[in-house]
């Protein structure tokens, strides 16, 4: 009869099925219900069909479970579709994203940055529209402005940093802090010997119509002797302020403030501003080292925690240390090493010979411990069974030990990867004091691989690696006094410094560990014999072989992003007021200032051009450019008329390096003064590599002051060799 089971034995499977078929069957279907909604990603429909179950079901912890779930999911996909929305500059629909979170979860500690952020970058895009198209009418200062306040709230914008680069191209080096206004950009020409100050400054009320305040202190009766011929007020009145050591001051569009040059002046009328300043990517304690240096600013503060600072000094010296800063605050290289190292060992072992016996006994088979003597005659000679081996083995095994970790390391910050173990070391010491007191520590010794990397990315994405690699490994374990453990380690190690290109892959080798051993075992003197020995021993030769190959790939990930030219070339003012105006003119203006020693003379107006001159315009170009260079076009002339015309060239090869009012598609119209000189600049396309283009120059006019207008006569050749793309 076939014995039953335990009880207990059917009933546990059983058991454990009742409980998951309750378990199912008292599961709420909406549960089943969202986990498809979900999957299909219909995320809302799910979170109604979730409260509708628990308003039902106010208790089920499975239904809150699953809600809060879904809700963190929702949450997460919402903050990274706002995050894109908003770099795309989709507003409105960032806001609906921003409202979904809200009902999501209305104390979201991020819904009020994005509401913020979304109103700024608003903002922000219409002060960029406004910047282009003052740029576009040649508003150079008032464009800069708007770029400023955009950078000043987000310092990374990338439309601003694009047209701040534009801005600092349209603008030369020695150009005034300050756009003034009209009346400051008359052409005048003065010529005064012995005058007096208030002369001189009466001729420029009469010539430009501006309001001159003087302060208290300036001598209005010092002696002004100079010579300027077209000029605008604006360079006459900062080469006398230059000469007679006097500053000013803009109360507005025509009114100007005039005051000594003096420490205690400068306080008095200098109107200060005061600005903070977010850092990025710099530190901040370096920069504010390099503004003190380099803007000798009056108050500065810095904060640490923030990475802010905060400057107290006259606009020109802030628009300095902002335009400073924008040069030096850049992202920080990386590189990502792609490192493997592979260690491959082999080793042979040859046993060969015969393993002859190592002892023979002689008494008798089988007997005891005791033996009497009396049986002598029944010893015999014996040896272990069987006595005689022949040993014939042959081993051989090939190793692999890869490594291969991928390391993003910072330019000039060292990283260091470690692959392997620590191994615990005791150690005692024993202390006499009446009685012996032994005390016990360990310390732990690090076995298997250290790579240590310090890379330094150059301009041209080459990457200088500084490498360290060490290759250790347990040897023997020794024992030492109170049966204390050490152990008997390899090391393998170097380290060199060398130079990679972005991507390429250089190999270290070499590291090798060469071991030969022979060992022989058998009857002695005679298995030491060179052939005739294997017959009387066995000889075991043992070959180990190791090897370390080290391969390293850097991978630029990010390079110092250079900001543009216009950014790095800034107008610094003098050494005692750094940012000022400059004193430099136009190249076409012509400035003496005399020696003090005659009477004073009236202005004298600009000597008029012979109405049947001829204007003799001179073209120069760049005569050879690489493939995508740039292309330096200088038109000028000598003569006192004001010239116009158009530069033609091929608008499918070239094309303008700057924004020109009234350019179009292979036409880029000038103007030059009387005497005046203007260099334009043309891009080489793709289109135009290998290829010898012509530019030339069309619809010349000249215009006198009497409405003359004499013929104009082109000097010079246009051609230009692009050289073919490498």
């Amino acid at each position: 009869m076939r014995k039953p089971y335990p009880m207990s034995t059917l009933a546990r499977p059983s058991l454990a099925a009742a409980l998951l078929l309750l378990l199912v069957a008292c599961a709420n279907p909406a549960l089943r219900q969202s986990e498809e909604l979900i999957r299909a990603y219909q995320l809302n429909q799910a979170d109604t069909v979730l409260a509708e179950a628990l308003r039902t079901a106010p208790a089920d912890q499975q239904l809150r479970a699953a809600q809060l779930r879904l809700h963190e999911q929702m949450k997460s996909r919402l903050i990274v579709q706002i995050e894109g929305l908003r770099l795309a500059s989709r507003w409105d629909e960032a806001q609906q994203a921003v409202q979904q979170l809200r009902e999501v979860d209305a104390k979201n500690p991020r819904l009020a940055s994005f509401d913020t952020e979304i109103e700024r970058g608003r903002r922000q895009e219409q002060r960029l529209k406004q910047g282009r198209q003052l740029l576009r009418e040649g508003k150079l200062a008032a464009a800069e402005a708007q770029v400023r306040e955009i950078l000043i709230e987000s310092p990374g914008h990338a439309g601003a940093r694009q047209l701040q680069g534009q801005i600092a191209q349209a603008r030369p080096l020695e150009a005034s802090s300050s756009e003034l206004g009209p009346a400051f950009q008359k052409p005048v020409s003065l010529e005064f010997r012995d005058a007096t100050l208030r002369q001189v400054f009466e001729a420029l009320v009469r010539a430009s119509n501006l309001n001159f305040v003087f302060d208290k202190d300036v001598r209005a009766d010092a002696k002004v002797t100079l010579s300027l011929k077209n000029v605008s007020v604006d360079e006459a009145m900062r080469i006398i302020l230059t000469t007679q050591q006097l500053d000013r001051k803009l109360l507005n569009d025509n009114s100007v403030l005039i005051f000594p040059n003096s420490q205690g002046k400068q306080r008095e009328h200098q109107e200060l501003v005061t600005r903070t300043l977010y850092l990025t990517n710099a530190d901040v304690k370096q920069v504010q080292a390099m503004v003190r240096t380099i803007a000798k600013v009056r108050d500065i503060h810095i904060d640490e925690r923030l990475n802010l600072m905060v400057v107290r000094d006259t606009p020109e010296v802030v628009r300095l240390v902002e335009k400073l800063i924008a040069s030096i605050d850049l992202p920080e290289p990386e590189v990502m090493l792609e490192v493997e190292v592979l260690e491959i060992a082999s080793d042979r072992v040859d046993a060969l010979g015969l393993d002859w016996p190592e002892q023979v006994n002689f008494g008798l088979i089988g007997g005891g411990a005791t033996v009497p003597l009396s049986a002598h005659r029944g010893f015999r000679a014996s040896i272990a069974n069987p006595a005689l081996t022949a040993t014939l083995k042959g081993s051989s095994g090939d190793v692999n030990l890869l490594a291969n970790p991928k390391i993003r390391v910072r330019n000039r910050e060292k990283a260091r990867v470690q692959i392997g173990q620590k191994v615990p070391v005791f150690t005692t010491t024993t202390n006499f004091n009446g009685q012996t007191q032994v005390a016990a520590s360990v310390s732990y010794l690090d076995v298997g691989l250290k790579l240590d990397v310090e890379p330094t990315i150059q301009l041209d994405n080459d990457v200088v690696i500084k490498v360290g690699l060490e290759v250790s490994s347990l040897l023997d374990k020794v024992t030492g006094p109170g049966d204390t453990t050490a152990y008997k380690t390899g090391t393998r190690q170097t380290s060199t410094t060398l130079r990679l290109n972005d991507g390429e892959t250089q190999i270290l080798a070499g590291l090798i560990n060469d071991e030969d051993r022979r060992s022989s075992a058998g009857v002695p003197g005679l298995s030491a014999m060179p052939l005739l020995g294997r017959l009387f021993g066995v000889q075991t030769d043992t070959r180990n072989k190791t090897e370390v190959i080290l391969l390293i790939t850097p991978r630029v990930v990010r390079n110092l992003a250079l900001p543009d030219a216009g950014l790095t070339q800034l107008a610094g003012g003098n050494d005692a007021s750094p940012g000022a105006f400059s004193s430099l003119l136009r190249p076409s203006a012509r400035a003496a200032v005399g020696i003090s020693g005659s009477a004073a003379a009236a202005p004298r107006p600009v000597a008029e051009a012979p109405a049947n001159a001829e204007v003799l315009l001179k073209l120069e170009v760049t005569p050879q450019v690489p493939a995508g260079g740039t292309i330096s076009v200088t038109v000028r002339h000598d003569s006192g008329f004001a010239v116009k015309g158009e530069l033609e060239y091929d608008g499918s090869r070239l094309a303008p390096a700057q924004i020109v009012p009234g350019a179009v598609a292979g036409r880029m119209p000038f103007e030059l003064t009387p005497r005046g000189e203007r260099a334009l600049v043309l891009r080489a396309l793709p289109a135009a590599s290998g290829q010898v283009l012509n530019i030339g120059v069309g619809a010349l006019s000249a215009s006198g002051v009497n409405g003359e207008a004499p013929p104009v006569r082109l000097e010079g050749s246009g051609l230009v060799s692009v050289e073919a793309a490498k």
